[in-house]
């Protein structure tokens, strides 16, 4: 269906003067700037119905409207399952960038807009990323997609993993668990979080370490917004969130040859993106500071 065809048939965007302006990014959804004389909105479009990638667009909505309760999150005003649509309300403001989480000044920034969240309504379902691996991986190899060389052999090691963060689990919070920099806008004054595909209660250690990871940030930063989160140094958070941000690249790399395989309505190299994070992966799993990370996780300051 044609993008004008799909705003007709939206009440609030039918019959009146609007302009449309296609956003850039967005890897499972197409968006637009929509504006009218009563206001302005991002209209998202699903490019699929996210099956494939444990996508629930009815979670999807509902914590997205969690997320606007909490105070960081855009305004919901329809959601529009039928025509794959999802409207909420346009943010002045302007999109993070890598850049933007290398300066450390707005490392502080992004902890607060991380605990206001957290701190919000629990969110429809739960976000385990050894429970989304599992499920990325079974539909990986029943399907014959794509799957990066040696990836099965660390599996153990993620058993370790797992067995090693069960420690110390203070249990979830709701969690974005896709802060990517475009998912973070600046308005000048406070910092919002959008998009809640991957929205669900989770460790808030991973949320902190798929930021760090995401951007490839350098581990002092890491730190520091761990050290923010939480209000003073906590050896066995930082190492909590270096090992989820460890699980973050592993799991994430199969969503990528999902989306290779799977998805062609967006015109985006899936396979490298995913590459890029399975080879940072590797490094860690080779890195002989991972025992003793470990080690540190389990610990109680």
């Amino acid at each position: 269906m044609a993008v004008p065809e799909v705003l007709d048939r939206i009440p609030r965007l039918s019959g009146v003067p609007r302009s449309v302006e296609k956003l850039p990014g967005g890897l499972t959804n197409h968006n637009y700037k929509v504006t009218t004389p009563s206001g302005t909105y991002v209209v998202r479009v699903w490019a699929s119905d996210g099956a494939l990638l444990g996508i629930d667009r009815h979670a999807e909505h509902a914590d997205s409207v969690a997320a606007a309760k909490a105070g960081v999150g855009a305004p919901v005003h329809d959601f529009l399952p039928e025509l794959g649509v999802l409207v909420v309300g346009y943010v002045p403001a302007r999109t993070f960038t890598e850049a933007d989480l290398l300066d450390p000044a707005n490392l502080p920034r992004v902890a607060q807009a991380c605990r206001r969240l957290h701190a919000g309504p629990r969110f429809v379902r739960d976000f385990d990323m050894f429970e989304i691996q599992r499920h990325y991986l079974a539909i990986v190899r029943e399907r014959g997609y794509r799957l990066p060389p040696r990836y099965l052999d660390f599996m153990p090691r993620v058993a370790e993993l797992r067995t090693c963060l069960a420690v110390r689990d203070e249990g979830t919070v709701p969690c974005n668990n896709d802060l990517l920099p475009g998912n973070i806008l600046d308005d000048g004054e406070r910092l919002w979080l959008i998009d809640y595909e991957y929205a669900g209660n989770n460790d808030p250690c991973f949320e902190l370490g798929n930021i760090w990871s995401e951007s490839a940030l350098p581990l002092g930063h890491l730190e520091q917004l761990v050290t923010a989160y939480y209000g003073r140094p906590l050896r066995n958070k930082i190492a909590r969130a270096r090992l989820q941000g460890l699980m973050s690249k592993y799991g994430w790399t199969l969503w990528a040859s999902i989306q290779h395989s799977a998805n062609d309505t967006i015109d985006f190299d899936f396979w490298s993106w995913g590459m890029e994070k399975y080879e940072r992966a590797l490094a860690e799993f080779a890195d002989p500071g991972l025992e003793l990370l470990m080690v540190d996780a389990t610990r109680t300051d």
